[in-house]
């Protein structure tokens, strides 16, 4: 009998320590926690599929003003690329084959130039050499590489009509076939 009252006077004190634990860790969760948006200023930590594409406004190699979301209500192809990057160089025609297939149908490649780390002339010249028809704009501060979060050249962003990002492919180069894919996927949204 002493055993049995013994035996459930310890596990009533068991019961009641856990209960207590329990509750400080309520509070302690409580009380650390971050505010939302705390720690993100209220946006997405790294521009990713299914979320809103940062706005961004550049000038062209042309001197124009460009910014993103006047292009809201079009699928857009935003590729981050510099020159001297050997994918970047090996996708490019491949784009601009894309863009006179697709621009009719409503596409807008904006291909953002990370003149930040690259020459503005190796830039120009290799537009050029391509005949490159779509808009060149010119990340000259790297203010769109860190909006971004690119880690590498090149980055692409296939944005949808509604200015959601609907996929994202880091480095290349990206094959015409795999590009079109994603475009055609693009439109028919």
């Amino acid at each position: 009998m002493i055993v049995l009252v013994m035996h459930s006077f310890i596990v009533s004190k068991w019961d009641y320590f856990s209960i207590l634990v329990l509750i400080a860790g309520a509070a302690w969760i409580w009380i650390s926690k971050a505010p939302t948006g705390s720690t993100t200023d209220g946006q997405i930590p790294q521009p990713r599929q299914g979320f809103q594409a940062p706005d961004f406004t550049l000038n062209t190699n042309e001197g124009e003003s460009l910014t993103l979301s006047d292009f809201h209500g079009r699928p857009v192809l935003v590729n981050l690329w510099a020159s001297w990057c050997p994918p970047c160089r090996a996708e490019m025609p491949a784009m601009q084959r894309l863009y006179t297939d697709y621009h009719d149908k409503g596409l807008e490649i904006l291909a953002v130039n990370a003149t930040s780390q690259d020459r503005l002339s190796d830039a120009l010249a290799f537009s050029d050499e391509l005949g490159l028809t779509f808009p060149i704009l010119l990340d000259t501060n790297g203010e769109i590489a860190r909006l971004y979060q690119v880690q590498s050249l090149p980055t692409s962003f296939f944005i949808g009509e509604d200015g959601k990002i609907k996929d994202v492919v880091i480095g290349g180069p990206m094959s015409e076939a795999l590009l079109r894919i994603r475009v055609d996927q693009l439109l028919e949204e």
